[in-house]
């Protein structure tokens, strides 16, 4: 277990199945009763058209929405408005660490929120560990997906049954891959545990201490930087992901899962698949600024993402899965297939969830993966 989530309580959010019928609830009728609309900075593939179409005729709201493709973007926007300009953020469950200083977030009010649609074992994660000041959570579960390996299947093919994170660095590929600079520079580092090439558990062991992470990540960046001529594309978001596999050249690369099996679901020759190290888990949530101006439509917007069959629909658009208790029975066939494919065997099993990231953790890490970029 790692970063307050486990394993096996992060598979049961999709193990739950059940029906819903698709209506418009006590929170949504009343938000439209003031109409008005929501400011929601979130992921950049994460509110396909639908979703978006459906839950502004089912409310009146309109949603003003802003993608974006990191966490520090949230930050950053957040930090220079001093909380102000949205009303919903969607942070990470592994950076509570670096939130709760900022004092930028405010609490939800439960009593509002539709808690029992969801996972428990992703609901605790905000009481858990988002309960900043002993206020209440002050973050919500809304998608959580992996990071792995995603190939050309008409390109490349895994030399065993499951690819590995080391094949984005291999000679074989030189030229042919992509990666987002932090999780691939990890990924390489599981890579080098697995290889023998750096005592094993060195990776979370960074996590510890400033001290350990710099030992840790010194080696890694020195690994990487000695291979970056290798790499081909660095990725930010989930379009350039896209990009990459169907433009710009890429066969093979450390994606998120979303991007991927979404191409794969509209029939390109791309497939993703957990590495042998074991993908990377992450819950991405919905947080509440403390500038939030749109307060009814907030909970009417949560109320709507937490049925179960909006929350199904959106999954066979983005590639990723929800968090909401039944969401998969309302996902075709061709997510069931792709989940399936993605995580064989024990791959379930072998998840890492993101750890927490203290704040000390984030900066250093900064400082070589702006070397390992600049080298």
């Amino acid at each position: 277990m790692k970063g307050g989530l486990s394993r096996r309580a992060l598979l049961k959010s999709g193990a739950v199945t059940g029906a819903a019928a698709l209506a418009t609830p006590a929170l949504v009728q009343n938000a439209l009763a003031s109409s008005g609309e929501i400011n929601i900075l979130m992921w950049s593939d994460y509110l396909p058209e639908k979703f978006i179409s459906d839950f502004e005729a089912a409310s009146g709201i309109t949603v003003n929405y802003t993608g974006i493709g990191s966490n520090e973007e949230i930050i950053n926007k957040m930090k220079a408005n001093n909380g102000q300009g949205f009303d919903i953020v969607s942070p990470t469950n592994n950076r509570s660490l670096q939130w709760g200083p900022l004092e930028l977030l405010q609490p939800f009010d439960m009593a509002k929120v539709p808690i029992d649609k969801v996972n428990p074992a992703m609901s605790r994660i905000g009481t858990d560990a988002w309960n900043f000041d002993n206020k209440g959570s002050h973050w919500l579960p809304h998608i959580w997906g992996t990071e792995g390996i995603g190939w050309r299947v008409d390109q490349w093919a895994p030399a065993g049954d499951a690819p590995s994170y080391g094949d984005v660095w291999s000679e074989e590929n030189a030229g042919k891959t992509m990666g987002r600079p932090h999780s691939m520079m990890l990924g390489a580092g599981l890579y080098m545990e697995a290889s023998g090439e750096m005592d094993p558990g060195s990776v979370w062991a960074a996590y510890e201490s400033e001290e350990k992470m710099r030992e840790v990540w010194g080696q890694i960046t020195d690994w990487c930087i000695a291979r970056k001529d290798r790499i081909k594309l660095l990725w930010n978001d989930a379009d350039t992901q896209k990009n990459g596999l169907l433009n710009d050249g890429v066969i093979v690369g450390q994606t998120w899962d979303g991007p991927p099996l979404a191409l794969k679901a509209q029939g390109e020759p791309v497939t993703y698949q957990a590495p042998v190290e074991g993908s990377m888990a992450w819950v991405d949530g919905i947080s509440m600024p403390v500038g939030a101006a749109n307060i009814d439509q907030i909970y009417a917007f949560i109320e709507f993402a937490y049925q179960a069959e909006p929350a199904g629909v959106a999954i066979d658009s983005h590639g990723y899965n929800s968090p909401v208790l039944g969401a998969d029975t309302f996902s075709g066939d061709v997510y069931k297939t792709n989940f399936a494919e993605a995580y064989p065997g024990d791959s379930l099993a072998n998840l890492n969830p993101w750890p927490a990231e203290a704040p000390w953790y984030a900066a250093t890490r900064t400082e070589f993966v702006n070397k390992f970029k600049s080298a």
